[in-house]
């Protein structure tokens, strides 16, 4: 059971609530700084008092005056007008962790929202009620308002939700775990939407995809040096010490207990003086990816424990400050630079890829076929990695450097970091798929090498892949051979062979 306060949610706990179905509750002096932050919008709408999203309308129409008759009404039409998503849906196990963040900021004490908010929201998470939200159509400022409004619209009882494998709607979701629909009071429609959750969501899921990435893609490179008969010396710790970057030292670290006792790899002069840049400048390449990594990391840890609605609640309801947390800029920027930083790893890997099919820069047979001239081999699987390739330096266009105003200018700069955060999502498969089609051609390469002489645990990795995807004897449809490598890559457990910071 993961508790949640609104300020102590880890990264290693949404993965258990996310991966492995751990459920949730909030700690009893959450829920104590949820009712009195309640008490202040009670307060505020008794007295009649002009407060942002309470007694008014929104982001143009700050100015229009909300009687306390119709406080119930302006929520629910937000709700209902702002869900106006649009797209295929995003991953059901995104809508989860959208669920966790918002109910986590929630939790905060600055929102005002009532405890059957909260209720709610932990009773859908730990049923496994994940509300369908369309990926487009968020600025990421004023916060995530058109998905989290698709999320709100189920608590509402109105939606589509995924629930036990299948698309229902939102009433019949609750109706089948006996769960009452809210029914919104005030500010507890904007609270439920003016934020960052979708981008972070979003967020989490790629960076911890990318993370399992970035090790594994060290692994594959290091059968890859073996395959290619790659120069050791390149490794030694002096010379990534004499650089300074940690990153650096500890992507070195790894490579070298990878191909530790290795009869394969080579020492200066045995075979050549140098490698390509491909081999040579793993260390500094991937280590610079896990800088970026880093920099993420920070960035969400940050972020899944923020107050970003608007306005925010303070000093036990006596301050009431309508700002700006809602921007989504942080995350915009940090998602950028991590679809830069994993698009990376695989045009490294893809010029490993060229490096043993191209039979101009190796020994070995032409395109790694069985057959040369006859079968084709691994010819296209390269095409087909510089396809992935090409592609992620478009998504990897930075969305953080764009706006467009809304709400009549009131809105005059927003983050976009929503649509940065879905195109990290899609360079991060992609980098998958370019990293599969590395793992099937080293382990082509290292079979006309001789597998007995590979290190330990580059040996595992070569037979973990060749339980999914046999030797090349003759062409065949490599489609299928990659779709299961790289599911591996994303779904099993490497633990037993990586070797983590």
């Amino acid at each position: 059971m993961i508790t949640l306060t609104g300020n102590t949610l880890t990264l290693k706990e949404i993965y258990h609530v996310l991966f492995e179905g751990e459920q949730v509750q909030a700690s009893a002096e959450s829920m104590e700084n949820v009712k009195v932050s309640r008490k202040s919008v009670e307060k505020i709408v008794s007295n009649n008092e002009v407060v942002y999203g309470i007694t008014t309308g929104f982001g143009k129409m700050s100015d229009v005056w909300i009687d306390q008759s119709q406080v119930e009404a302006l929520q629910l039409n937000l709700i209902r007008s702002h869900a106006c998503g649009v797209g295929e849906p995003f991953p059901e196990i995104v809508s989860r962790a959208m669920l966790l963040l918002r109910t986590n900021a929630l939790l905060k004490g600055y929102s005002g929202v009532r405890v059957e908010v909260i209720n709610l929201l932990i009773d859908c998470i730990n049923s496994g009620i994940h509300p369908i939200v369309p990926q487009q159509g968020s600025l990421g400022a004023s916060g995530d308002l058109a998905p989290l409004s698709h999320l709100a619209l189920v608590l509402i009882g109105e939606g589509e939700a995924y629930y036990k494998g299948k698309r229902v709607s939102g009433e019949e979701a609750l109706e089948r775990e006996n769960l009452t629909p809210l029914v919104l009071s005030a500010k507890e429609g904007l609270a439920l939407i003016n934020g960052t959750q979708a981008m972070t969501a979003m967020g989490v899921v790629a960076y911890l995809e990318a993370e399992k990435l970035a090790y594994q893609s060290e692994l594959v490179a290091a059968m890859t040096l073996e395959g290619l008969r790659g120069i050791t010396d390149a490794f030694e710790e002096e010379i990534h010490q004499a650089r300074g970057y940690p990153e650096q030292v500890g992507v070195a670290q790894r490579i070298r207990m990878y191909i530790k006792q290795s009869r394969l790899s080579t020492k200066q002069g045995e075979v050549r003086v140098q490698d390509a840049y491909s081999l040579r400048c793993i260390p500094q390449v991937h280590g610079a990816t896990w800088q970026a990594l880093n920099y993420v990391k920070e960035k969400l840890e940050i972020e899944i424990n923020a107050a970003t609605d608007n306005p925010l609640i303070f000093d036990y309801g006596n301050k009431v400050i309508s700002g700006g947390n809602f921007h989504g800029q942080p995350i915009a920027i940090a998602m950028d630079l991590l679809s830069i930083a994993i698009a990376e790893l695989a045009n490294i890997s893809e010029r490993r890829i060229e490096r043993m099919v191209n039979p101009q820069l190796n020994d070995l047979p032409a395109f790694l076929s069985a057959d040369p001239g006859v079968e084709s081999g691994a010819m296209i699987l390269q095409y087909a990695a510089a396809s992935l390739v090409s592609e992620n330096k478009t998504l990897a266009h930075p969305s953080s450097v764009d706006s467009i105003p809304s709400s009549a200018n009131q809105e005059d700069h927003v983050s976009m970091g929503t649509i940065g955060s879905r195109h990290a999502y899609q360079v991060i498969q992609n980098t998958r798929n370019v990293l599969a089609i590395e793992w099937f051609c080293a382990m082509q390469a290292v079979e006309f090498r001789g597998v007995e002489r590979m290190a330990q645990r580059t040996r595992k990795a070569f037979d973990r892949g060749r339980g999914i995807a046999p030797s090349i004897t003759g062409d065949r449809v490599f489609a299928k051979d990659i779709e299961k490598l790289s599911q591996d890559l994303k779904e099993a457990n490497w633990l037993g062979i990586l070797i983590e910071q």
